[in-house]
């Protein structure tokens, strides 16, 4: 058997009791001396302030690097000047005491910028659509930046019911609304009307991506304890990687400091600005923590700025091959010098659709060479995928490609957007769809359904449902993919029940595009039966209107309130004022 892989964990902290270890002192050995006093944090911190500015006192111009110049915008390449570790300074008796620059450095800043997040949330039951599961207290953390914002991770607040907010040092827990959330970079707004949680209140600032081995400290308010925390780490790596909430691909940054349950949502500071937000941490391994960089807070935080809400993460729509053999490059026609990858799929609802072909060879994107195994330049000695390019696009931009096509060269112009998979990744706060007849539920699939069936949903859920869920693309806009999900017993269904998680394909012989067209179909239904055709060719036969008089009785047996969801019924209210202004 495989040992298990290491995963990546959210890190909002449940309100659930943990136990705290007591650490017992031997009795022979003797207690360790008292350390001198501190001398007070704000006076050393003063002492600190040359120091650190001294620090950011450089110059761009002593780093070179071969990357193109747009790359420097995500990086900023700098030359840095050595920070002391450490720094000595008087305490009130006068003596030498020594301390860690960073450390205190970002207490200051934290102290009156850094909040404490109470989430109480209730996320949906899509094996019972109609209704929510148990609710929920978690903690995390955020932090204020200008315009009276708090930033925290979307899981934190994720299918939230109320949050409430409280500052350092203050008793009070502050009622909060979300202003936006974005789940696939993990980030969220938050805001508080009362002018008193404003009061002392200091914002911080966004700085740069942190190079190699910077130092960087978190601050938040992990579990096992309720005061604020600070743990110092360096960075490791800087790369896209799958970010666990969102099951999204985007830049992230490994640090080795110590991110543990309700650090989600803290500042990771280096100096005096923000270099990230803590997020998740790799389970099963030490000291391996993620925080998200400022590139992708500021396309966040800039989208809601221009559309007033989350405006997503453009993709190109394209499945690349990477190109690293050299009988494969010869054969698409590439020269020695030339660099790229093969187009092998393409999303139908992507502008790349139209302009792009199967086995074009993609040599660059915006003017930057596309290396061999899909890798663009990045700061000093440094490489990254070249998704990060895309994903750093607005919506509506236009990126220039250079492509390879039957041995010619091209500039085609694409552009960008967010583009929606045909199974949703995921649903936070929303409600689901279904759609009850007969006691048969009926539903899109969405990958949040198939979790239901637990931690190894991948290897437990439906395989053929798993497989086009990870794996199809839609073929139009609006396209679900509609499933029997679970038949309610009842006189009208017997000898059905063995047909739950089949898709439906076609209802009296009309192809399914969504929920809402086959609720149309059946609620509009003229002839004496209703057929319903499923996978592996199998049927359902309904005598229409004793299958009518069937849905009340299980909806009522049952205690289920509607047959079918609030998004559907507004879509028949709409629909029946449509066909009634048609009439008059």
């Amino acid at each position: 058997m495989l040992a298990a892989s290491p995963s990546l964990r959210r890190l909002s902290s449940s309100s659930s009791v943990r136990s705290l270890r007591r650490v017992l002192q031997h009795p022979s050995t003797p207690p360790p001396a008292a350390p001198p006093p501190l001398p007070p944090l704000r006076t050393l911190t003063r002492a600190l302030l040359p120091h650190l500015a001294a620090a950011h006192r450089f110059s761009t111009a002593s780093f070179s690097s071969s990357a193109p110049s747009r790359l420097g915008e995500c990086g900023g390449a700098r030359g840095a000047p050595e920070i002391p570790e450490v720094v000595e300074v008087e305490d009130e008796a006068g003596a030498l005491v020594r301390h860690d620059t960073d450390a205190y450095a970002a207490v200051e800043l934290a102290l009156d910028s850094v909040v404490k997040v109470f989430t109480v949330s209730s996320s949906p039951n899509y094996f019972l659509p109609w209704q929510n599961k148990a609710q929920r207290e978690s903690m995390g953390s955020g932090f204020v930046i200008p315009g009276r914002r708090i930033v925290t991770n979307a899981h934190v607040v994720a299918d939230h019911t109320f949050v409430l907010v409280r500052k350092h040092g203050s008793p009070t827990k502050y009622k909060a609304e979300v202003l936006a959330i974005g789940h696939e970079c993990d980030l969220a707004l938050l805001t508080v009307e009362s002018e008193e949680f404003w009061d002392g209140v200091n914002s911080l600032e966004l700085g740069d991506i942190p190079f190699l081995q910077e130092a960087v400290a978190v601050v938040g308010y992990p579990q096992g304890g309720d005061n604020i925390s600070v743990t110092k780490g360096v960075v490791s790596r800087v790369e896209p990687t799958q970010y666990a909430h969102g099951a999204t691909q985007l830049m992230a940054i490994q640090i080795d400091a110590a991110i543990n349950p309700g650090n989600s949502g803290g500042p990771a500071i280096m100096g005096d600005k923000v270099a990230g937000v803590a997020f998740q941490n790799l389970s099963g391994a030490e000291n391996i923590g993620y925080i998200i960089p400022v590139p992708v807070i500021k396309r966040f935080i800039s989208g809601v700025e221009e559309s007033g809400k989350y405006s997503g993460f453009c993709t190109l729509g394209v499945s690349c091959q990477a190109t690293e053999n050299i009988q494969l490059r010869e054969c698409f026609g590439m020269q020695p010098d030339m660099t790229g990858v093969l187009v092998s799929r393409i999303n139908p609802l992507s502008d790349a659709y139209k302009i792009l072909k199967k086995d074009d060879i993609l040599l660059e994107f915006d003017g930057v060479p596309i290396a061999n195994d899909g890798t663009v330049p990045f700061r000093n000695r440094e490489r990254i995928t070249f998704d990060h390019l895309v994903s750093m696009k607005k919506p509506g931009e236009t990126a220039v490609l250079k492509v390879l096509r039957d041995g010619k060269e091209q500039e085609l112009s694409v552009i960008l957007r967010p583009l929606q998979p045909l199974v949703p990744v995921h649903q936070f706060d929303k409600l689901p769809s279904y759609y009850i007849f007969a006691g048969f539920v009926f539903i899109p699939l969405t990958q949040p359904y198939l979790h239901e069936f637990g931690e190894d949903w991948y290897n437990a859920s439906p395989r053929r449902l798993c497989e086009r869920a990870l794996r199809e693309l839609p073929k139009k806009a609006g396209e679900q993919l509609v499933i029997l999900s679970q038949v309610l017993m009842d006189d009208i269904n017997v000898g059905y029940e063995r047909l739950a998680e089949l898709q439906v394909k076609k209802v009296n012989g009309v192809e399914v595009e969504n929920l809402k067209h086959l609720c149309s179909l059946v609620e509009g239904c003229t002839e004496e039966n209703l057929r319903f055709d499923l996978d592996d060719e199998r049927v359902i036969i309904l005598k229409y209107q004793n299958a009518r008089l069937a849905t009340s009785r299980v909806l009522k047996r049952h205690r289920i309130p509607s047959a079918m969801s609030s998004d559907l019924v507004e879509e028949q209210a709409t629909n029946g004022e449509v066909e009634a202004s048609c009439t008059s």
